[in-house]
């Protein structure tokens, strides 16, 4: 089957197509930490300007984000930010729980002190942050700045945000599995980050279990109980994602469709 070749990097088609895809990542990193709102407005003109090119890679970029699923175009309003379906939440955190499961499961014999000592230290940060000790919205969480598990986590994000995302990607890191880990990552950046810490600010209950489910996490980790691993994790992220669910079909139709 003939396809056409693709694009030389350094021709103008190569450099137009690494705009765009630079462009759609800046918009993207900007929805999924909560720069640009659920439910917002994306204007050509205002994106060109903060990103500093012309509209035809933003035009292009914005078909890109659309055909992915992040945001969409409605009558009269043109591109917003798209609201996830709370069946799309538990759809893809259903599938999440199988991956992390795994994820737990191949880290077991592979966790060393120093790996447990900063899940430990993410998941206190949580408490910290949870308990009004710093405002949510600044610095770098303690234990969080110097891992590489954390690259993934958007400077904007929240200490909460990134401890949590940090005890997370710790364990992914550990599983020593790319493929998984990147499988877990798209899987996460289907939604909005901002939003999960919304859910824990918002609901004192689900913090503290969120908290306490980490904690059992951990220690089935320390006990090299692979299967303890696996089912702690597969229920807590199962609850993450009925937390989120809910949350969007309490606020979607009043809040963001106005």
């Amino acid at each position: 089957m003939d396809t056409a070749p693709l694009p030389d990097a350094d021709s103008p088609a190569g450099k137009g197509k690494a705009l765009v895809d630079d462009t759609a990542a800046a918009i993207r990193a900007r929805i999924l930490s909560g720069e640009i709102p659920i439910g917002a407005q994306l204007r050509q003109v205002e994106l060109a300007e903060m990103l500093g090119v012309s509209r035809t890679p933003v035009r292009e970029a914005l078909r890109q984000l659309q055909a992915g699923g992040l945001i969409e175009v409605l009558p009269n309003r043109g591109a917003v930010v798209r609201v996830p379906a709370p069946w799309e939440v538990r759809e893809a955190y259903e599938i999440r729980a199988e991956l992390e499961g795994l994820a737990c499961v191949r880290a077991v014999h592979a966790v060393t002190p120093d790996v447990l000592r900063e899940l430990r230290e993410a998941n206190e940060t949580v408490r910290a942050v949870s308990s009004g000790g710093r405002d949510a919205r600044g610095g770098a969480a303690p234990g969080v700045g110097s891992s590489p598990a954390t690259t993934n986590t958007s400077p904007n994000a929240s200490p909460s945000t990134s401890a949590n995302d940090c005890f997370h990607t710790l364990i992914h890191t550990v599983a020593g599995n790319r493929r998984l880990a990147r499988a877990i990552k798209d899987v996460n950046e289907a939604f909005p980050r901002n939003v999960s810490a919304l859910v824990l600010q918002d609901n004192p209950r689900h913090r503290e279990d969120n908290i306490r489910e980490h904690e059992r996490i951990v220690e089935a980790l320390a006990a090299e109980d692979a299967e303890r691993a696996r089912s702690e994790m597969k229920a807590h992220v199962i609850s993450a994602g009925e937390q989120l669910a809910r949350w969007y079909e309490q606020r979607s139709a009043t809040v963001f469709r106005g």
